[in-house]
């Protein structure tokens, strides 16, 4: 197994040449740093928390405190936002799409999964893949499979004008890069959602990027989308890192674009599976998606959006036509050369990390230590 422990091995390739905001856990509390020139500064002092800080930006890092290069930083990180909020886009991509309703008519039981996936195929995977969402073509696709009795939810979400947003976690409740991730314990059909992740400051303009796993339960999900919000949002469900990399002159919009992303699962069992994920083939642009969130609410501290993933595993695991699900101990590593690699290990939710600073013990902490005052 591929042993990942360090920061240095999480890094981008070009890591020393762009500029990153995150957090770190010092002995104190956590505390955001900026990243220029591959040296870590803490701004706490400046800005209390990452969304406080991103309104600043742009930010001379050397306003901070030197912490060292990044790639030696004895503190860990820990997901790079705060009181952002984190939302998710579903079914953007065709073939996660067509996962969606396999799941929903097999209700979510794994071994009914490949007889489905075989007949759904057949009749819309090409349909899907080449249709513009809200487009005439894809209402005029939409009559047709209504009367075909091949309608589905997700493919409203999918073709439909409106796309799929949701709240994935609470404020402070995600996980950052080697940290245990949450599976439910009564989930045995599952996977990871390897995905890309704007970060979006308090007037809507996305200011960066990072990586993130929007842990699903295919199982629970299919049995209704009622479910979405027990299967989604669990304690350690959601990972986010390793830091957010800021949009300049050398890493825009159009590179997240254009990203290729990669996942290894690694069981103690021996178990490997590999897969890849090409944000050009989203249904629906970025910046869309940040659009449609945006619409018809507000994020005073800014917002987190995952958008969505390709990643739909259908490899047998273990008993024939069951497809993929996680144990206990795999090791997920997500990885695109210009944001690095997010990795974490399974374990079910109970025996994850407790979550246990919420907001109020947050802001009790930055009291003690006087940083309050540095919050406008």
């Amino acid at each position: 197994m591929d042993g990942v422990s360090s920061i240095a091995a999480l890094l981008p390739a070009d890591w020393e040449s762009g500029r990153f905001l995150g957090r770190v856990e010092t002995p104190a509390g956590p505390s955001p740093i900026l990243v220029e020139g591959g040296v870590a500064y803490d701004m706490s002092r400046v800005a209390p928390t990452v969304s406080q800080l991103v309104e600043k930006l742009p930010l001379n890092a050397a306003a901070g405190v030197a912490l060292g290069r990044l790639d030696s930083l004895e503190q860990p990180l820990l997901s790079p936002v705060d009181l952002q909020c984190v939302k998710a886009c579903g079914v953007t991509f065709a073939t996660s799409t067509l996962e969606r309703v396999i799941e929903e008519r097999a209700r979510g039981d794994a071994g009914k999964a490949q007889e489905i996936r075989a007949r759904i195929e057949d009749r819309v995977g090409g349909s899907i893949r080449s249709v513009v969402p809200g487009s005439a073509e894809a209402e005029a696709l939409k009559a047709l499979l209504i009367e075909d009795s091949l309608w589905s939810q997700y493919l409203e979400v999918a073709i439909g004008p409106y796309a799929e947003v949701f709240t994935k976690a609470p404020v402070l409740a995600t996980v950052g890069p080697l940290a245990e991730i949450g599976v439910r314990s009564d989930s045995t059909w599952n996977n990871p959602e390897p995905e890309v992740v704007l970060l979006v400051d308090a007037g809507g303009a996305v200011v960066g990027a990072t990586l993130g796993n929007d842990v699903n339960l295919r199982d629970i999900e299919g049995r209704s989308a009622l479910l979405l919000g027990k299967a989604k949002d669990n304690n350690a469900s959601c990972s986010l890192g390793p830091l957010v990399r800021l949009f300049d002159e050398g890493f825009t919009l159009d590179d997240v674009r254009q990203a290729e992303v990669d996942l290894l699962i690694e069981g103690t069992d021996g178990y490997r599976l590999e897969g890849h994920s090409s944000m050009n083939q989203i249904s629906r642009d970025p910046l869309d998606l940040v659009r449609q969130t945006l619409s018809e609410h507000q994020y005073p501290d800014g917002f987190a959006l995952f958008l969505g993933t390709l990643f739909a595993p259908v490899q047998d695991r273990d008993d024939p036509g069951r497809g993929f699900t996680h144990k206990v101990g795999d090791v997920v590593t997500i990885a695109t050369p210009r944001l690095g690699k997010l990795v974490n290990t399974v374990v079910t939710c109970p025996q994850a990390t407790p979550w246990t600073m919420g907001i109020g013990g947050f802001f009790a902490n930055l009291a003690a230590r006087g940083l309050l005052g540095n919050a406008a």
